[in-house]
């Protein structure tokens, strides 16, 4: 007896539309009563009807997916979820967009779960290395920017006329830093970083 064939929609926002997906779901075909949908980012799997659906997959059933970015956006975790489903749950997957996504396999023939996750790996490895990259060339670009004098964070504020008196009564031991900063209308913290740095 052959398993079910379930099928998973996200989008990301509820504006979002996804009738591009159901539509080559349908066309599979997966039946409209084993289309699971969720409405949310995909950053992580905790979304409430991917759980449902993870609840229900058993050996033997398959899950079609349009596109690999609809199951998810973290690597590391496709990587996972992938791994659960093939290898713990025993089902297949197939993603639409990307026919050496396909795990389903004829008999004792392993090649389609091998060049699948092969694949997988792959694109794993790829998207890693881009966020490494843009990590680095975002870190280029700040050093650079500094460089040419351009300043990050929350602009510093001016230091008004009152702090020099204060900072003097500080200084003498007439008045504590929590009473200067008060007077200045400023964190204690800020006027003691003033007070040193100055």
């Amino acid at each position: 007896m052959t398993g079910k064939t379930y099928g998973y929609i996200r989008v990301s926002t509820k504006e979002q539309n996804e009738d591009r997906q159901r539509i080559a779901l349908r066309e599979f075909p997966v039946q409209d009563r084993y289309i699971y949908m969720d409405k949310l980012s995909g950053k992580d799997f905790n979304r409430p009807r991917y759980r449902a659906l993870m609840d229900r997959i058993k050996a033997g059933d398959l899950l079609v997916v349009k596109s690999i970015d609809r199951l998810g956006r973290n690597y590391d975790e496709i990587l996972l979820q992938w791994r659960i489903i093939t290898k713990e749950k025993q089902a297949d997957i197939v993603i639409l967009d990307m026919p050496l996504l396909d795990t389903r396999k004829s008999g004792k023939d392993l090649t389609g779960t091998f060049v699948a996750d092969l694949v997988l790996q792959i694109l794993s490895y790829v998207a890693q290395t881009e966020r490494e990259n843009i990590h680095q060339r975002q870190m280029e670009g700040i050093a650079a920017a500094r460089l040419r004098g351009v300043r990050f964070g929350r602009p510093r504020k001016t230091v008004p006329e009152q702090f020099w008196q204060l900072k003097t009564q500080w200084e003498l031991r007439q008045i504590s830093s929590r009473e200067a900063a008060k007077r200045l209308e400023i964190a204690q913290d800020t006027f003691l970083r003033w007070a040193k740095g100055r």
